[in-house]
């Protein structure tokens, strides 16, 4: 069974993308195919159309993506025809190092699953008959597509496909940042740098850990606005501040416990641990360009015994840690209807992502 699509393609870097017919194979031993309902727009699919994160064009982009199992490969057991599921982007082996000792989202298979599938090929091709490589052994930003099942988690059928597809990245991203990774405690002090998707996702990751002051930083009022709706108790405009650092530890009585940078920059993520109170931990989680670097004090980490360290996929467990998001979600504790700015047609897809580069959504999803 294959199945024609139209399909959000970056066919060259620094070019808007491209809304194609393409060709979905049918799942072989070990995948699925899935009908896709929604998928969101991240900044990391507009840092593979610019170059930020290297992914070989054509590429069909996407990677947060919810839907239904429509066919079934050979060998496939836990998942049925019907099932709706949620994209997960990093491929988790069960078997390699990370994935044992329960750091799956260091999965060494991930690594080799980066524009294909684990075992080095692919099921899309264009009109033309050429193969086209996936964002993340996913590219779900099309009306099919087909997946190993180690990106692939089951969910419950009466949660919404279009607001489930957000817990595929930036909500997994941001919440993981603060309750897995930073393991934020309750009364803690808190700083989130950056308010798109990922950083409103890590205020409320801190809201729902429980901690007392959460300051959101961003350059832009009106994503400062909508920081307080996720969580936030403080907001701070840098381009009000003559030292943003000391205005930080000024609002946060001394120093945040935990600071996070969700925007990509060396410098700021040197503001995140500049902010920190003795034994702090700053945790970056932004994606950031290849030669970007990050200078600190490096007598700090002795002396002051604080803490530097990145986020991954806040450090996710997706099969534990979507369901347990899900439940949050339908408790009334994580917002997702909320965080979707704007929905898209796919043929709207290149306004979907100039809205996303002008920064004008917490998230832009595109429904099918």
């Amino acid at each position: 069974m294959t199945q024609q699509a139209r399909a959000v393609v970056c066919r060259e870097i620094g070019k808007p993308v491209v809304v194609e017919t393409v060709s979905v194979d049918a799942p072989q031993r070990g995948e699925v195919m899935i009908k896709l309902a929604a998928c969101g727009v991240c900044h990391s699919d507009l840092s593979a159309t610019n170059g930020t994160i290297p992914f070989p064009p054509p590429v069909v982009l996407g990677h947060e993506g919810a839907g239904e199992i429509i066919a079934i490969g050979e060998g496939v057991t836990g998942f049925a025809i019907g099932d709706h599921v949620v994209s997960s982007f990093v491929s988790m082996c069960g078997k390699c190092r990370y994935c044992q000792t329960g750091r799956p989202q260091l999965c060494d298979q991930a690594a080799k699953a980066a524009y294909t599938l684990p075992d080095g090929t692919n099921r899309f091709k264009d009109a033309a008959g050429n193969p086209l490589n996936i964002f993340s052994g996913c590219g779900v930003m099309a009306e099919y597509a087909t997946l190993h099942i180690d990106n692939v988690v089951k969910i419950d059928a009466a949660v919404p496909l279009d607001k489930a597809a957000l817990i595929g990245c930036g909500v997994m991203t941001g919440v993981g940042a603060a309750v897995n990774t930073a393991k934020v405690e309750p009364g803690s002090a808190t700083v989130v740098f950056g308010c798109g998707g990922v950083g409103l996702n890590a205020i409320q990751g801190c809201a729902i850990a429980g901690a007392r002051i959460i300051v959101a930083v961003d350059t832009s009022d009106a994503k400062l606005e909508m920081a307080k709706q996720f969580g936030a108790t403080h907001t701070v405009n840098p381009k009000n501040e003559e030292n943003i650092v000391k205005s930080l530890k000024k609002l946060t009585e001394g120093g945040a416990d935990y600071a996070f940078e969700c925007v990509g920059l060396g410098e700021i993520a040197a503001q995140a641990y500049g902010c920190l109170r003795k034994g702090g931990t700053a945790v970056v989680v932004g994606v950031a360009g290849p030669k970007d670097t990050t200078t600190i004090r490096t007598s700090s980490l002795t002396f002051e015994e604080k803490t530097l360290k990145g986020s991954y996929f806040g450090s996710a467990r997706p099969q534990q840690d979507f369901p347990r998001l899900i439940g949050l979600y339908r408790s009334g504790r994580l917002k997702l209807d909320e965080l979707i700015t704007r929905t898209y047609t796919i043929e709207e897809a290149p306004q979907a992502f100039a809205d996303l580069a002008e920064g004008r959504n917490a998230r832009g999803v595109i429904l099918f």
